[in-house]
């Protein structure tokens, strides 16, 4: 049985937005300060709001876009509010850096879930992503047929299913099915997927724009048999899935013996023109099935209904045989029709059905996304691309509620937390089976899998509350997260150097010059060019505990060890280093340079280590710029068209020799390397 903890019928959910500070003119919303809000959250009502700091700058752009959320949320019962942050009141939503730029979902003052803002790009993405995170129950993410299949067969003679295909997650469509869900999530099974390779094996042929599918389940009592699949060939907004849905409601077919003329169906409620059938007595088996057989075709386009001729008390032409009544106040037509193609023609041909989309500029192309070499969004363009490729997903161990504690207490275990819907989890996805192929037979660390989308309640008792993230579970340990680039070998990286101790307790001056020379740990100098030893002596008791808490915090990041022994002045005098130190032995450059610890707190000296396996003069790439932005220091960037020249290499390592550039980070970038380099290189260089 699946948990979630969601339900958005009967409790209230609070979301909380970091922000950066922006005045504009909205002044619609309720500022209050972190106190005053906390204190008005309520069981059983639901919250959004947004922390700012008045001394961050403005992003406009963002805030136009959530406040025009603002009443649509309402509408779902999520009020909206402002609060400052001010220095009289501590608040964890204000003032840390890493907590800004992301969105927070609470159930009364339980977090819930966050999500970085750059995924609420818009006024369609803020409501989708909201209202997906709260209809866990209500719509089913899926990537596989074989996943789809298995949902229908569960819910056939019990329910119908509203299976809904979008291009990507936070979009208008997405939003609009979602919507749909809120309202009638209770009486549907909602299933939605992004996989374009799924909607293509249901057997429809253009599959460029969004769509939705009414599966007949309900009535399906022989679990061999196919559930009946009605296709909505309207654009997916949240009207038009109402009428369809509403269609759907509404009887297959429908016998009168009344004036066509005075006739009223919820058909004509919704736009959709009705379709008489005319019968008599005589043929009225035939006639039925032949209803039958036209209320499936135009089902979703039109009503129905079978017209008694023998019961009518007024006369209708004697050849006429089908009445086609396009509107209510509309004259009907009589028409004389003999074949069920011609029936269903002159229904597409005339009915008039308003189309509603969310964007009203038909002048604007939807990009081929066939052709398209490259999208904006890198992730996105991962996913799309590798849409097709088949993971050896039984490489990783899938956890569930019932198994995931008895897994990872019964070995040493690496545990990827996903949600199946959001793409930079897919995109990541790829990247740790790809781990779990280069360490195939090597390694005996378990590599396990939760999708939180199935299994919230166990994402959010191990505090997980955003998605990709990486644990590491060892007994006796607490777990450590993983906090370095969604890449194979970051990853790889943190994996190997985690086998480790962090700090490991160096016994002997010759064991710690083992270990200042790699020899120790020659099979790890791959993944740690520097190693870190700490060097303190017996009586230090306090400079120890910090560099112990330093070297755990940095466990997977470097080799750290930790030498405390009488002899320690033999290794301190060698290496010139006043007690408490840190030698860094750098083994690429072959060198070991001290750096001096007194009164030196845990925090301080993972800064240190951190700034340490820095390079001088780096090369920018994807997987280390946010590493240098984190020094917040601006970026002196030398751009080269390939390899960089040793003459201008050497230039500015003398400038940074002599203290030039300290207030700079200096760095250069091979454009040949980037697409945006290359784009830059064949215009300016």
């Amino acid at each position: 049985m699946m948990s979630s903890s969601f339900n958005i019928f009967s409790v209230g959910i609070s979301f909380v937005m970091v922000c950066i500070f922006y005045k504009s003119s909205v002044d619609s919303l309720p500022e209050l300060s972190p106190q005053k809000y906390f204190s008005t959250l309520q069981s059983g009502k639901a919250s959004l709001a947004y922390f700012c700091q008045a001394d961050s700058p403005s992003t406009s752009i963002f805030l136009e876009e959530l406040n025009k959320a603002v009443k649509p949320l309402q509408d779902y019962g999520i009020s909206v509010a402002k609060v400052n942050c001010v220095k009289e009141e501590a608040s964890r939503y204000c003032g840390k850096e890493k907590d800004l730029m992301k969105a927070y979902l609470f159930r009364g003052n339980i977090l819930l879930r966050e999500f970085p803002t750059d995924t609420l790009f818009d006024v369609n993405a803020i409501i989708a992503h909201v209202l997906f995170a709260l209809l866990f129950n209500e719509v089913k993410y899926v990537t596989t047929l074989e996943r789809l299949q298995n949902i229908e067969d569960t819910l056939k003679g019990k329910a119908n299913i509203a299976f809904a295909y979008v291009r990507a997650i936070g979009t208008p469509e997405h939003r609009a099915v979602m919507e749909a869900a809120f309202v009638y999530g209770t009486t549907y099974q909602f299933v939605l997927t992004t996989e374009i390779a799924l909607l293509g094996s249901i057997g429809t042929e253009d599959i460029e724009y969004a769509h939705l599918y009414f599966f007949h389940c309900k009535p399906v009592l022989d679990l061999t048999q196919q559930c009946r699949r009605t296709l909505m060939e309207q654009p997916l907004t949240t009207l038009n899935i109402y009428r369809f849905i509403k269609s759907m409601e509404a009887p297959l077919l429908t016998e009168v013996a009344e004036d066509p003329q005075q006739v009223s169906t919820v058909h004509l409620q919704l736009g959709l023109p009705l379709v008489f059938i005319v019968s008599q007595q005589a043929t009225y088996e035939a006639d039925r099935r032949t209803a039958e057989w036209i209320g499936w075709r135009l089902l979703g386009k039109a009503g129905v209904l079978l017209l008694l001729r023998d019961s009518l008390e007024v006369d209708i032409p004697q050849q006429a045989n089908v009445v086609f009544k396009r509107e209510e106040g509309m004259p009907v037509e009589y028409l004389v029709l003999h074949d069920i193609d011609l029936v269903i023609s002159h229904v597409e041909n005339n009915m008039y059905t308003e189309e509603v989309r969310e964007d009203e500029d038909n002048d604007i192309e939807e990009p081929d996304m066939d052709t398209l070499g490259i999208q904006d969004d890198e992730v996105a363009e991962t996913v799309y691309r590798d849409r097709k490729r088949q993971l050896p997903l039984e490489l990783t161990v899938e956890l569930t509620e019932e198994t995931f504690n008895a897994t990872v207490t019964a070995s040493d275990s690496i545990v990827l937390f996903y949600a199946g819907w959001q793409a930079v989890s897919m995109a990541f996805l790829q990247s740790y089976i790809d781990l779990a192929i280069k360490l195939k037979g090597t390694s005996t660390m378990l590599l396990a899998r939760i999708n939180c989308a199935d299994w919230s309640d166990v994402c959010t008792k191990q505090n997980v509350t955003e998605f990709p993230v990486v644990k590491m579970y060892k007994e006796g340990e607490n777990p450590v997260s993983y906090a370095g680039m969604l890449g194979t070998e970051d990853l790889l990286r943190f994996i190997q150097l985690s086998r480790i101790s962090c700090p490991v307790n160096i016994t002997s001056v010759q064991e710690a010059e083992e270990y200042l020379s790699g020899e120790l740990y020659k099979d790890l100098i791959s993944y740690s060019s520097v190693s870190v030893l700490g060097l303190f002596s017996p009586t230090m008791t306090t400079a120890k505990e910090d560099f112990t808490e330093a070297g755990k915090y940095l466990k997977g990041c470097v080799i750290t060890g930790i030498y405390s022994e009488e002899d320690v002045s033999i290794l301190s005098n060698k290496y010139t280093a006043t007690l408490p130190a840190l030698l860094l032995a750098r083994h690429k450059e072959d060198k070991v340079e001290s750096l001096p610890l007194a009164n030196t707190h845990a925090q301080d000296i993972v800064q240190i280590i951190t700034n340490s396996l820095l390079e001088t003069f780096p090369e920018i790439t994807v997987e280390n710029l946010p590493t240098y932005l984190r020094l917040q220091k601006p970026l002196l960037v030398l751009f080269s068209d390939g390899s960089i020249n040793p003459q201008y290499k050497k230039a500015m390592l003398t400038l940074i020799k002599e203290k030039h550039l300290d207030s700079l980070t200096p760095c250069w970038l091979n454009l040949n390397f980037t697409c945006s380099g290359m784009e830059t290189s064949s215009s300016r260089l």
